[in-house]
């Protein structure tokens, strides 16, 4: 198999849209995930070394019960900035928490490490999150090597300088009560990726001949002394469904997701990961919440979305993405 699957995409999800912000000379972006209609959020970390904002207000025990949007965001630490701009971006339209002295938009977000790419003093700001806004989209995703995934590689046990392109992905699925569930990842890990259907590698660190492996087989046999860098990775993502889910239902789905992660990452949710998934109930749904079924897509969508990232980047910064390196599978 060879080229792009077409998995659909988390817009597909009815009350979501999408806008990338892309800086290709520097090797980052960052991407917002909009509900500007409200939607219930949850949240699960798994990996060693998060970078994360909001995240606590997601848990059951708060009050805030509404999301407005998340930010996906390369930049390491720095790219959490970009959050104030999708603020900015909401408040100006009258979208948020409904306070006394007005609204006030909620915006969790995660970010990931890309500051070994392209240039490591540009990283984005709010206005590349204002401007990630400015470009959602209803209709359709871009997904490749944009947005958050702009700077993204995987496959590191022999270094980033054998890595390979990673990038950022959408799937979607609609379960038969017509409720739609899909995913938006950004693919950063330190683990290469497989394709969970057949269980072939499809991106491995790269030999000096060119050709990929196994990083699973590397790190058991010893073969790489290239240990995971603290802060150097990381896969982002968010699950959304039109489903109407109470907070409780949206952290348990943010939990499941992981294992589509773990599905096609491997090794995943390492020291040096800070691998967070977020889940967005917009609630459109007119079919009742059957969480097994909805927690079971959400698995099921974050691994196709894994895979789509990976297939659709393109090389950046001397990095190859699987179509233009020997061995690939893309």
């Amino acid at each position: 198999m060879s080229g792009r699957e077409h998995f659909g995409s988390i817009v597909d999800v009815t009350g979501v849209s999408v806008g990338h912000w892309t800086d290709v000379e520097a090797a980052t972006g960052c991407t917002a995930i909009l509900t500007t209609d409200g939607a219930v959020g949850g949240v699960a970390v798994r990996g060693g070394s998060p970078g994360t904002r909001e995240t606590d207000l997601l848990d059951p025990i708060r009050r805030v019960d509404q999301v407005h949007a998340v930010l996906l965001s390369g930049g390491s630490a720095f790219g959490l900035a970009a959050a104030s701009g999708v603020q900015r971006w909401l408040e100006e339209r009258g979208i948020g928490f409904d306070a006394p002295h007005g609204p006030v938009p909620i915006v969790p977000a995660a970010i990931l490490y890309d500051l070994g790419m392209g240039r490591s003093d540009v990283r984005p700001n709010g206005a590349a999150g204002y401007a990630a806004c400015d470009a959602s989209d209803a209709t359709e995703m871009p997904v490749g090597s944009v947005g958050a995934g702009t700077g993204a590689t995987v496959a590191k046990a022999f270094g980033l300088d054998r890595a390979v392109k990673g990038g950022i992905g959408s799937a979607c699925c609609v379960l038969p009560d017509g409720v739609s569930v899909g995913a938006a990842v950004a693919v950063n890990a330190w683990g290469g990726i497989y394709d969970h259907r057949d269980g072939r590698l499809i991106a491995g660190p790269r030999r000096d001949d060119g050709s990929m492996a196994d990083p699973v087989e590397v790190m058991l046999t010893g073969e790489t002394s290239v240990g995971p860098t603290a802060l150097a990775n990381t896969t982002i993502g968010v699950v959304a469904t039109d489903a109407n889910l109470d907070k409780m239902q949206a952290n348990f789905v943010a939990s499941a997701c992981h294992d589509g992660l773990a599905l096609t990452i491997r090794p995943c949710h390492t020291p040096s990961d800070g691998d967070t998934m977020f889940c967005l109930a917009t609630g459109r749904s007119s079919a009742g919440a059957n969480l097994m079924s909805i927690v079971t897509a959400a698995t099921h969508v974050t691994a196709l979305a894994v895979l789509d990232a990976i297939r659709s980047a393109r090389g950046l910064a001397g990095t190859p993405a699987v179509s233009e390196s020997r061995n690939g599978s893309g």
